[in-house]
């Protein structure tokens, strides 16, 4: 069954404006019940880039792996295939099983102050995991956002398997809106993480400032070799809001961002480039800003994570309630963007690889924005072509 349009649209597009919040993951609630059944699905995008064909790619819904999470954030998957999953309003990591959705919870992570937007947001595996058993997190706290890592010991019981936090990164800046939180480790083993500007503009265009930019430092929360500027972690700057990083086969990387009023952006990351915010949204070809490769109406999208499979970029909206896949050829979309799965299980947040034509998507309904229904929120076993 369809979800209903939002109501009052326009009422709340005024307010988000006034704000300065995202319009995408302060919208897009729907009262609607979601079908949790296998679906198949395509849709052109609308704003599409005009010299691309039209794509013909599938997605099917083969299974949901589980139900009854709260607050759903970040996705890391260990080398067995089994997810860890971290909750935004509890601070919590859970281990879920791939065969059969089993929840373990590892324990809840010490200094997460949930606030609004901020809370226990992206995780990822250490790139030296097979030997050094590290899970690092990005979270926010009374004063600030930051990275720490910590142990993970299964030989522990459940609840007490996470050891304490050694936090390596400190001082990104904190809000009720736009903290970013993404993190992930490179091709190069270094590792990368999305801010936001915390609702404060200028920090995006301000190099000294760690808001609003895709950040770059060593496992040890050092800048890293070959930073655009000696000392400094900024990798990229004048973001609004970065929750999606990926790289492609190439090892380009990949970043997607909340507009304001207007477009939300996926973009071709390179180091020292500047993305606009908040000169500049969407596409304009201003000289000293970088165009995203691909853009959409807040109200179609507003993206949270991404992951690269089968050529293509996938992207999970919020407002949106879509799945949007773009494909590429290159550095360059080689047809139109789609959207599947369009109000089938509401607010989408994180999607990652499940290695080959596989992909795992977890909803966010639970995340005060969204409206909840039986079994949310869930994760999804898909099939993409």
């Amino acid at each position: 069954m369809k979800r209903p349009s939002v109501t009052a649209v326009l009422a709340v597009a005024v307010l988000v404006s006034v704000a300065g919040c995202s319009s995408g993951d302060s919208g897009g609630q729907s009262a609607a019940a979601r079908s949790p059944g296998a679906h198949s699905s395509s849709a052109a995008a609308a704003a599409p880039s005009p010299d691309v064909p039209p794509a013909k790619g599938s997605v099917k819904v083969v299974s949901t792996l589980t139900t009854g999470l709260a607050s759903p954030w970040g996705v890391a998957v260990l080398p067995e295939g089994d997810l860890l999953v971290s909750s935004r309003d509890t601070g919590t990591i859970t281990r879920i099983d791939a065969k059969n959705g089993k929840k373990t919870l590892l324990g809840k992570v010490a200094g997460v102050a949930p606030a609004g937007e901020g809370g226990l947001l992206g995780i990822a595996l250490s790139p030296s995991y097979g030997t050094d058993h590290l899970i690092y997190a990005y979270f926010t706290t009374a004063s600030d956002n930051r990275i720490a890592r910590m142990f993970y010991d299964e030989k522990q019981p459940a609840g007490r398997q996470l050891g304490a936090p050694d936090t390596i990164f400190k001082g990104i800046p904190k809000g009720t809106i736009h903290n970013g939180g993404r993190i992930a480790f490179g091709p190069d083993r270094m590792l990368y993480v999305g801010t936001g500007e915390s609702g404060e503009r200028g920090m995006a265009q301000d190099k000294k400032s760690l808001g609003g930019k895709i950040l770059r430092m060593t496992p040890d929360g050092r800048p890293a070799h070959g930073d655009p500027w000696a000392g400094s972690v900024v990798y990229s700057y004048g973001h609004r809001n970065v929750q999606g990083l990926a790289w492609d086969t190439d090892g380009r990387l990949w970043a997607d961002e909340f507009g304001q009023d207007t477009w939300d952006e996926l973009n071709l990351i390179k180091p020292g480039k500047n993305y606009g915010w908040p000169v500049v949204e969407g596409k304009q070809g201003k000289a000293g800003f970088v165009d995203p490769v691909e853009q959409w109406s807040t109200s179609e999208a507003s993206p949270s994570g991404i992951a690269f499979a089968e050529g293509s970029i996938w992207m999970a909206a919020l407002r949106g309630e879509r799945l949007w896949r773009i494909p590429l050829n290159g550095d360059k979309p080689s047809a139109k963007p789609q959207a599947f799965l369009q109000g089938k299980y509401g607010r989408l947040r994180t999607v990652v690889s499940a290695g080959g034509n596989k992909l795992w998507l977890v909803t966010s309904e639970t995340d005060s924005r969204g409206t909840p229904g039986p079994g949310d929120d869930r994760i999804l076993q898909l099939e993409v072509t």
